[in-house]
């Protein structure tokens, strides 16, 4: 089973329907135990940081986040769950994330916001294992004002132009982020969820 964590921000929905669409077993749960006995768990998110962690923290789900990381489940972000997985943004003034990689969160300063629609990636890491299958420059589906910008470059899987190169999927033993949507991105997006259903 996958857990799919509800903090009230983000297409809760098509997240489920994609994942059991490829074959997964998955629930929205705000429940921590329902969060500790899944054997993946997936943090999706649409929004700001600041009422994300607001509310994460309100419903008591900072714990078992950090505890199903701690175990070595595979563990997804989508959007603004990858962006939470950071230790600081600056959206509405500074908040903290939950600092499981080092590194901010920042606003795109030179081209329209959000960065909205199809653009292309650049896999940065051929061992990535959530990619694994993805053509070099496929596209994926993004609606974003602020990028990750992790202090560790080992993290980055993929990377994509928008004015500036930002790392749009991380990677780090059981923990994957990608910026974009894959729920949205079609049969490519799918495959990504495959793959991450498929890690052990």
């Amino acid at each position: 089973m996958i857990a799919i964590i509800d903090y009230g921000m983000g297409n809760l929905r098509s997240v489920q329907k994609a994942l059991e669409k490829v074959g997964a077993q998955a629930q929205i749960t705000q429940n921590p135990d329902e969060i500790k006995k899944a054997q993946k768990v997936v943090l999706p998110g649409v929004g700001a940081m600041q009422p994300a962690m607001q509310k994460l923290k309100e419903l008591k789900l900072m714990d078992p986040i950090k505890e199903s990381i701690a175990l070595g489940k595979p563990f997804l972000g989508i959007c603004l769950g990858l962006q939470l997985f950071f230790e600081k943004g600056y959206e509405g003034g500074e908040v903290e994330g939950i600092g499981i990689f080092r590194g901010t969160v920042e606003r795109f300063s030179s081209l329209k916001v959000p960065h909205m629609g199809w653009n292309q990636i650049k896999i940065e890491r051929p061992t990535t294992r959530l990619l694994a299958g993805c053509e070099n420059e496929s596209h994926f589906y993004f609606c974003h004002s602020y990028f990750v910008r992790p202090k560790d470059p080992s993290v980055v899987a993929a990377t994509t132009d928008y004015g500036v190169s930002f790392a749009c999927a991380v990677e780090q033993n059981n923990i994957f982020g990608v910026q974009f949507h894959p729920e949205k991105s079609q049969s490519i997006g799918l495959k990504v969820l495959k793959n991450f259903i498929q890690l052990n």
